[in-house]
């Protein structure tokens, strides 16, 4: 593990920069409602993907390999769907965007995780290691059914593409080091956290600190996602796919 954060070309100076600055700017949009400003937030909450984006696309400069390209489609449509939800005319309709945004976003993670080359669990220990996520699924889905009305379908189905992304970063195990595994599938875990506290608070439950949770746990899912996918490609020196 150690040795694996002493990577050369991955924690230098401008990793810890743009890292620091990507938390700035995040947590400076969660602080905007309590503090006086007049900067716009969407034009804030805007910043904050591309600066991920940056700080990917910094390591992952062979334009042929294609799962970078779709974890760099990945963040785009996060950065869409974050534009969408901050807009605040026509409410439904933007939700309705934001949500096919980030579904988008979920697939594509999901194909990069399993495309990444080596040995799939066996389907005893992903059956095995599927049945928490099934049982938060359904759990869920109980909790939000009777307020979802007419976005039942949408709900449902983008559940299911989320809870794939999570068994994807699973599914990595026993193809990557311990130090992609554990950041991406912790990545993982929290933005299924983030999405799950903003459908409570919009069609179950609202509660006071939903938006600062959401938005937490979401920049730092997103990052732990991006830093997990580059050790995995960088920690043998090279800038392909994850090994």
């Amino acid at each position: 593990m150690i040795g694996l954060l002493k990577t050369p070309g991955i924690l230098n100076k401008r990793t810890w920069i743009l890292s620091v600055f990507y938390f700035v700017i995040g947590i400076f949009y969660i602080l905007l409602p309590v503090i006086p400003s007049s900067i716009p937030h969407l034009a804030v909450k805007a910043l904050i993907i591309p600066i991920l984006i940056g700080l990917f696309r910094a390591f992952v400069k062979n334009g042929t390999v294609m799962s970078h390209w779709l974890m760099t489609a990945a963040l785009i449509f996060s950065w869409a769907g974050d534009v969408a939800l901050g807009i605040t005319t026509h409410p439904e309709a933007m939700f309705m965007l934001g949500l096919i945004c980030f579904l988008l976003t979920h697939i594509f993670y999901f194909i990069v995780f399993f495309l990444t080359p080596g040995k799939n669990l066996s389907f005893k220990k992903f059956l095995s290691s599927l049945i928490p996520l099934l049982i938060y699924g359904l759990f869920l889905l109980y909790i939000l059914y009777d307020e979802l009305g007419g976005m039942r379908i949408p709900v449902m189905l983008y559940t299911f593409f989320i809870l794939a992304m999570v068994a994807g970063a699973i599914n990595r195990v026993e193809k990557v080091n311990r130090t992609s595994y554990y950041l991406v599938l912790t990545g993982a875990l929290l933005f299924l956290s983030s999405d799950s506290i903003l459908a409570i608070n919009k069609f179950s439950h609202p509660f006071a600190l939903a938006s600062p949770l959401i938005m937490f746990t979401y920049i730092t899912g997103q990052y732990l996602i991006v830093m997990g996918y580059i050790f995995g490609t960088k920690a043998y020196g090279l800038s392909s796919e994850p090994e």
